[in-house]
C-alpha cells in the first residue's frame, strides 16, 4: 500500500501583481484632472485592498508576491492622496 507524500497547496500569485497593475494604473490616471475622479479613485482602492490581502497571503505563507502586492497597495495609497490634491485643486475659489 503506497501512502502518498502530503502535498503543499500552490501559492497564489494573482493579486500582487493586480494590485500593482492598479496602483500603477490609478497613480498614472490621478494627474488627470476630471478623469482621475471616476479612474484613480476606484482604481486606487482597488489596489489598496488588493495589495493588503496579497500581502497577508505572503505572511501567511501562501503566496509569494508580498513585494508586488505591497508595492501594489502603497502606490494606491499614494494615487488616492494625489486624486485628493487634484480635486482640491479643481475646485477653485468659491465666489
Amino acid at each position: 500500500m503506497d501512502v502518498e507524500p502530503e502535498t503543499e497547496p500552490r501559492p497564489r500569485h494573482g493579486l500582487g501583481g493586480v494590485a500593482l497593475f492598479a496602483g500603477v494604473l490609478a497613480l498614472v490616471f490621478a494627474f488627470v484632472p476630471i478623469v482621475g475622479e471616476f479612474v484613480a479613485a476606484p482604481a486606487a482602492v482597488l489596489a489598496i485592498v488588493l495589495g493588503l490581502i496579497g500581502f497577508n497571503r505572503a505572511e501567511k505563507g501562501l503566496a509569494t508576491d508580498g513585494g508586488r502586492a505591497l508595492t501594489g497597495a502603497v502606490l494606491g495609497l499614494v494615487a488616492g492622496f494625489v486624486v485628493f490634491l487634484m480635486f482640491i485643486a479643481t475646485m477653485g475659489p468659491r465666489t
